[in-house]
């Protein structure tokens, strides 16, 4: 599959899903952006067209977790497919998304809707959902 075509591929999921889905003010949108390098979530309000928050593993007030999570050693995480080694990439999403929920929480927002964006709800953007589920954010 060529890249054109994962990238097709992609848009025509997250057309599919945002026709669906719509962030409120009492139940904003938590959309995910993943880079090759990098992860992104931010929290939309639709129905004023603007940004709550956002959190990246970029954001300057993670920089002491996010080093944290880089010097610990690679683990083996359980799955239902057995086990998978647990990269760099994987242990920022998931501080990424504990960040996000306690921001959201500190914000008064207990409740999102989940926007993957597209992305296969799997690897970083499964470990950022669990990790946001696990600090508290329900969707």
């Amino acid at each position: 599959m060529s890249k054109k075509d994962k990238n097709e591929a992609r848009a025509r999921r997250k057309k599919s899903i945002r026709k669906r889905i719509a962030g409120t003010e009492e139940r904003p949108r938590l959309s995910v952006y993943r880079s090759n390098k990098h992860i992104y979530a931010q929290v939309i309000d639709d129905t004023d067209s603007r940004s709550i928050l956002l959190v990246s593993d970029l954001t300057k007030a993670l920089a002491a977790e996010l080093e944290a999570a880089k010097a610990a050693p690679a683990e083996t995480q359980e799955t239902e497919e057995g086990t998978s080694p647990d990269g760099a990439k994987m242990r920022r999403a998931r501080v990424v998304g504990t960040a996000v929920a306690k921001a959201c929480l500190d914000k008064g927002i207990k409740k999102v809707v989940f926007d993957r964006n597209g992305y296969l709800y799997h690897g970083r953007v499964r470990a950022l959902a669990e990790a946001a589920r696990a600090a508290g954010l329900d969707f």
